[in-house]
């Protein structure tokens, strides 16, 4: 460890679907959260831990901040998106360049109060140089004095520049975690995310909301890792969608989801998924503590 270490907190806020988890995967070089190019893809707070021979960067990526609270499991993602604001060392908002809107100018007045606010406009491989400008001079105005970082996360562009300017936000401090770990998250929970994901992806409009995924068993052999899960649904007509036609979008959904584990642990995997009815389940507190909803998880 280099003298003048330095360890600290870097929440990544936004409204749904600005690509934070997108941004963190990027920054730290491997998959530790599930994206899919659809609003509200991330639930949970998940931590993802960079570690080099200067720094320990934690970051916080969080679920998009929405005004839906229709739904037990809206209130619960909207306070997982903003229960850190207070702790962490840097806020990024994320902001997409082609659909800056009031959602936005809302979100950057929540974090008025905070001193340590960098706003990151991502996408910027969806435009050009001149259209970013005056958007660029419009959030300008919209947040004074706060610097603003143009990226695509996707694309891996301005990334370092970003990373230079976290870093240096970053107080000296010893690290919090061991400097192989990745994430605060099990890998029963990833796995669990891994195929919510690919439910995402192969599904279509509003199912993949109604949907959440709980592992049964996890076990892990010398040659084989044995997974079971089980995929729940809100209403009947659900699971035939979930199965498909002789079971061919929930083989397909398997197979996609045990590659993607496989190439995380290093290991072979047999993936076993069931589909079940819970009617209700999002809106169902008892329901949400018992699938891993649960405030307790947010805190670090």
């Amino acid at each position: 460890m280099s003298e003048g270490f330095k360890t600290g907190y870097v929440a990544l806020i936004g409204k749904p679907n600005t690509g934070k988890s997108t941004l963190m995967n990027a920054l730290i070089g491997e998959k530790i959260s599930i994206t899919a190019d659809r609003p509200q893809t991330t639930r949970h707070q998940i931590l993802g831990i960079k570690t080099t021979e200067d720094y320990q960067c934690i970051f916080v990526d969080t679920p998009g901040i929405h005004d839906n609270n229709r739904k037990a499991i809206h209130r619960y993602m909207n306070r997982a998106a903003t229960s850190m604001l207070a702790d962490v060392d840097l806020i990024c908002v994320l902001l997409e360049v082609k659909k800056f809107n009031a959602d936005d100018i809302k979100i950057l007045r929540r974090t008025e109060e905070f001193e340590n606010v960098t706003i990151v406009l991502n996408k910027i491989d969806q435009v050009s140089k001149q259209a970013c400008l005056p958007l660029m001079q419009k959030i300008a105005d919209c947040a004074p004095g706060r610097e603003i970082v143009p990226v695509s996360a996707l694309k891996n562009q301005n990334l370092d520049r970003l990373e230079a300017l976290i870093i240096a936000r970053l107080p000296i401090a010893v690290p919090v975690f061991p400097n192989d770990q990745l994430t605060d998250k099990s890998m029963r929970f990833i796995a669990a995310e891994i195929i919510r994901e690919k439910l995402f992806r192969s599904l279509t409009q509003e199912l993949p909301y109604s949907l959440t995924v709980s592992i049964d068993h996890y076990n892990e052999e010398s040659d084989m890792t044995r997974i079971s899960a089980t995929i729940w649904v809100e209403r009947k007509s659900h699971k035939g969608i979930v199965i498909g036609k002789n079971g061919s979008l929930l083989k397909k959904i398997g197979t996609l989801a045990r590659e993607d584990i496989q190439r995380l642990i290093g290991n072979k995997v047999y993936l076993q998924l069931w589909v079940k009815l819970r009617e209700g389940w999002a809106d169902d507190e008892k329901s949400l503590a018992a699938f891993g909803y649960s405030d307790a998880d947010q805190s670090h």
